[in-house]
Order: structure tokens, then C-alpha cells, then sequence
């Protein structure tokens, strides 16, 4: 057994599937496959049941590859260690970011954090907030940008900022050109949501359930883009995050944002990282240039 034999495994465990397995891993699917069988001939086990079209782990198989997942965790944060003493101030970090965050967020702090750490170099992966999770757990990510309340022992969170939401109606709307509003003209009001899965959906519910609002029954959107759209077309009302509707997002003619009285309701964004993380200064450091926003957009 060997390092390469657990990645292979792993791959294969991630695809379900031979032939992307050993694309993902640079080999033939000849020589991954054979690999395989050599790794299960020595362990005296198969790892996977092999079926057309359809690879899936054993029992034991399951077990195994979650140990091999570990394992190789583990030699990930060696191999960074080893860089990190050989070229200080230099890491490639896998972060992830869940989706109603991502495209609005980062047009804010690529740049600093590339002018701040220009030998680090930053891959930014866009994921639900399980996924973000499983993902830090598993070593597949580096850091993660999440919506609180996360409550994972293994993980340390550092605080970023509070983002507001914003009431988003037709442009015809009675409240269209209000400049502000109390969390009361949502009472009675079905409100358009995100399909399950997303956080945005979560603490768009808990709003509504504190103000006797509801869901719009019979629509729930896959993207915040959706939502706008919807309300464009004059379908409905929804919550937005304020970042998604400041620039350098472009604002659609047929919906106007209003600001909700203090205290609004609002969402607290943190970063994520391992408590073993080898990076976790690192990261910290990251963390404060991604805090450092405008205050008209959040607050710290």
C-alpha cells in the first residue's frame, strides 16, 4: 500500500465512476484499475462493488476510505509544512465560499488579498455551506467562508462582518420608494425564497417566522439572480443580502431595494479553518483583509 494506491481510492470513491477517477488522478484507467486490484489483493478485501454503470463502495470499503481520507490529510499538511519552512510567506489555499456569498463578495477582496499575499495563491471553490463543511472536514478545502451558526468541534471560526438584508419589491410597489421600512410591512406577506440547501433560505425563514410572514407557496428559486428576476416580473417580495445589490452587482430597472430600520435583519459571515490547519496564522491573516470592507456595505 502507498499514498498514490489511497488518492486512487479516494478519486474513485469521489466520481463513482473509473474512467473520471482517472482523469481526476492524471493516469490511465487501465493502470488505476489495476492498482485497485492489486491494493484489494493484498488487503484481502474489495473495496468496491463493480456493477455496469455504477460504482459504489463495500461495507468495509466505506470504513477504509474513510481512514485513507485521513491519511492523506495528514500527508497534505506535511507537504505544507515542508513549504512553508522552505518558502515562508508562500501557499496554494482552497477556500470555499457557499453561493449567495461568492459573486458578490469576491469582487471586494480578490485584489486586496493578491496585493496583501501575492505568493499566495487562492482558489476559490463556490459550494453550499454542507458541502463547505464536509469539505474542511475531509482536508478537500482550506478554508471556508460560511454564514453563522456552523457548529463543528473540529473547526475554529474567526468573525468577518455582519451583512444587512434589504426588502427587494417591484418597481411599481407601494414601497418602492420608501426609504426605509420596519420589519412589519412583512407581516401577512408571502415572501419568494430559495429552494432548500441554501443558508440564504434558512435565515430568510427565521425572519419571516419572527415578523408572521410566509413562504410563496408553489415557487422556490435556485439562484438570488432568480429571486430578482421574480420580483421584477412583479411575481413578489423577497430578502436580499445587502452585498448583492451594491455595486459592482448592476441593479435591475424593475426592482427597487429599501433598507429595513435598525435593527435589520441581518446575517454574520465567518471564516472557517481546521484547528490543526499547518495555515492557521496564515489564514487568520487572511481574514482580517477580507473584514477590512467598506462600512457602507457592512458592519464589523
Amino acid at each position: 500500500m502507498n499514498i498514490q494506491d489511497l488518492r486512487y481510492v479516494v478519486a474513485v470513491d469521489d466520481h463513482r465512476h473509473f474512467g473520471r477517477a482517472a482523469e481526476a488522478c492524471f493516469v490511465s484507467q487501465p493502470t488505476l484499475s489495476s492498482q485497485l486490484r492489486k491494493l484489494e489483493d493484498s488487503l484481502g478485501v474489495e473495496l468496491f462493488e463493480r456493477a455496469p454503470r455504477k460504482v459504489m463502495p463495500t461495507t468495509v470499503g466505506r470504513l477504509i476510505i474513510h481512514h485513507a481520507r485521513g491519511v492523506l490529510v495528514e500527508v497534505d499538511q506535511i507537504e505544507a509544512l515542508a513549504k512553508a519552512a522552505r518558502e515562508p510567506g508562500t501557499a496554494t489555499l482552497r477556500v470555499g465560499v457557499f453561493p449567495t456569498l461568492a459573486p458578490y463578495l469576491l469582487p471586494h477582496v480578490v485584489t486586496p488579498l493578491h496585493r496583501r499575499f501575492p505568493d499566495v495563491e487562492l482558489l476559490w471553490v463556490e459550494e453550499k455551506t454542507d458541502e463547505v463543511v464536509e469539505g474542511l472536514l475531509n482536508g478537500r478545502l482550506d478554508a471556508g467562508l460560511l454564514a453563522l451558526p456552523v457548529v463543528e468541534a473540529q473547526l475554529h471560526h474567526e468573525p468577518l462582518f455582519t451583512e444587512d438584508f434589504v426588502l427587494a419589491v417591484p418597481a411599481d410597489h407601494e414601497l418602492a420608494d420608501a426609504q426605509s421600512v420596519g420589519t412589519d410591512v412583512l407581516v401577512g406577506v408571502d415572501v419568494l425564497l430559495l429552494t432548500e440547501g441554501h443558508c440564504l433560505r434558512d435565515q430568510a425563514l427565521e425572519v419571516c417566522s419572527l415578523v408572521g410572514a410566509a413562504e410563496r407557496h408553489g415557487f422556490r428559486a435556485t439562484s438570488l439572480e432568480t429571486l430578482r428576476q421574480m420580483v421584477a416580473a412583479g411575481v413578489g417580495v423577497t430578502l436580499l443580502p445587502k452585498l448583492s445589490v451594491s455595486p459592482p452587482v448592476a441593479q435591475s430597472a424593475d426592482v427597487r431595494t429599501v433598507a429595513f430600520e435598525t435593527p435589520a435583519p441581518s446575517r454574520e459571515i465567518a471564516m472557517f479553518w481546521r484547528r490543526t490547519s499547518v495555515h492557521a496564522e496564515l489564514l487568520a491573516q487572511l481574514a482580517a483583509v477580507i473584514a477590512d470592507l467598506p462600512a457602507e456595505l457592512v458592519q464589523t
